[in-house]
């Protein structure tokens, strides 16, 4: 009888996979060794493996420019990074070595790229495309970039006013694109998205604050459908709306020359994921160049802002289970020895899924359990996987410590839990490592931030302030 979690992996998955290995009863992500990894630096922990960053975005280069040669496409292929996922330094460092552009949605991005530039990671050729309601002290960094030479600084239009508000703050000829408001989904709260300008306005504000505005030209025309790139009926009509939209400004709106298809490609949250990406680019291409053929306007430039595809599978989480609590005759309770409410902030807030295995114990038998968090709040759980409905762990024995990770983690969970601040119930951050390779291929570490401590959170809360 197969009652190893082995054997249940092996039955349920196609396994080994490309990034995840065994070693002996061991889980080996990418070749790093992760028991030894929790035996340098313990658990709880973090993780982020730099090279993936890259990894993905030569991927998605690679299906671009497939793309392109097979149809021949006539425009050019730019690939931003959404750093709203992650704007952690060494995620700019390791993501803008391989000549993209940068994707910003607030004020103090613009601080970012400012010390960027200082750096030397990018240069006034990079594009950065600056999406988001703006506010004062948005529309005035956008503003002091601009003017002091970076021409490929690219507002994009929000609102109706955002135009003005540039325009009073901006010396000289500036360019900007304006974000289509798209229309979600029936089973949305809501009809059309908070951001950018309805479909059936685009022209008409065209005609009305730019055709004859002397000091800016339109470039591009931002289109992002919230649920991602997906092979529905959904997206494809509403990209096919957009289109519409861009032949229509292009035909009277000589300077319009990009297209800017926003981000969401889906990332990896089980072991049964299936994503046919180079399809899904080969078919987006296809669709621009015959609406546009059909229309005779000239094809765009493609601009995308992939976020959690550029950093998301490039982290890791680890825990160990401390304890095992049989609540009835059905319910065990593996209690992890830190939050998910804290460092897994999208397990709770909108029931995300991240790859989830054991590190160690891969021959001991397994058993059924749900998992829980250390704060007393009761929402602070992770009580499924996708493929059953429930979690299978190796048997808790408190001799025989068990750890566990959860894989792909990258985008959103550190800045949305609130890194360096203060945790729900005062749970201590887990410290984070950052590993990379060198000239060699070995892999190396370094750490990035210790755990919290008390001293910490009580700076933070202000009772050392009159010590």
């Amino acid at each position: 009888m197969n009652t190893k979690y082995s054997d249940l992996i092996d039955q349920t998955y196609y396994f080994p996979q490309e990034e995840f290995t065994l070693n002996g009863s061991q889980l080996k992500f990418h070749d790093i060794n992760l028991m030894e990894l929790v035996e340098k630096y313990g658990a709880p922990l973090k993780f982020t493996y730099l090279p993936k960053i890259s990894a993905n975005i030569n991927r998605a280069k690679g299906w671009f420019k497939n793309a392109i040669e097979k149809y021949n496409y006539p425009g050019s292929y730019n690939y931003c990074y959404c750093t709203k996922s992650s704007h952690f330094e060494h995620v700019l460092n390791e993501a803008l070595k391989n000549d993209i552009h940068i994707e910003t949605s607030s004020a103090f991005d613009i601080n970012i790229v400012e010390k960027l530039k200082r750096a030397g990671r990018i240069t006034d050729e990079t594009w950065v495309i600056c999406n988001g309601f703006k506010r004062d002290q948005y529309i005035e960094n956008i503003s002091r970039l601009l003017n002091e030479g970076h021409k490929n600084c690219l507002p994009i239009i929000d609102n109706y006013e955002e135009l003005d508000l540039l325009s009073e703050n901006i010396k000289g000829k500036f360019q900007v694109g304006i974000r289509i408001a798209s229309e979600e989904e029936p089973k949305f709260e809501f009809y059309t998205s908070r951001l950018g300008i309805g479909y059936k306005n685009i022209v008409p504000f065209y005609k009305k604050q730019l055709e004859d505005n002397e000091q800016v030209d339109l470039r591009m025309l931002h289109f992002f459908i919230n649920t991602g790139i997906r092979d529905t009926a959904y997206y494809w009509n509403e990209l096919n709306k957009c289109l519409k939209v861009y032949i229509a400004l292009k035909r009277i709106c000589p300077t319009l020359d990009s297209l800017n298809i926003g981000g969401g490609f889906p990332i990896k949250n089980s072991l049964a994921f299936e994503y046919d990406y180079q399809y899904m680019v080969e078919e987006i291409i296809n669709q621009i160049q015959l609406a546009c053929e059909e229309a005779e306007v000239e094809a765009p430039h493609i601009f995308t802002e992939f976020g959690s595809f550029t950093v998301g599978e490039s982290g890791g989480a680890i825990y160990e289970v401390l304890y095992q609590k049989q609540q009835n005759d059905r319910e065990k309770w593996n209690m992890i020895n830190s939050s998910f409410i804290t460092t897994l902030p999208d397990t709770w807030a909108i029931s995300k899924k991240f790859v989830m295995l054991a590190i160690n114990r891969w021959n001991d038998e397994y058993e059924r359990v749900l998992l829980g968090g250390l704060t007393c709040d009761s929402d602070d759980y992770y009580n499924s996987e996708q493929h059953t409905n429930a979690i299978y762990l190796p048997k808790f024995k408190r001799e025989k410590p068990l750890y566990i990770g959860f894989f792909n983690t990258g985008a959103y969970q550190d800045t949305i839990g609130g890194f360096g601040g203060l945790q729900h119930c005062l749970i201590p951050q887990p410290k984070h490592i950052l590993i990379d390779r060198d000239e060699k291929g070995e892999l190396t570490y370094r750490l990035f931030s210790e755990q919290q401590d008390a001293e910490d959170m009580l700076n933070i809360l202000g009772y050392n302030r009159n010590n």
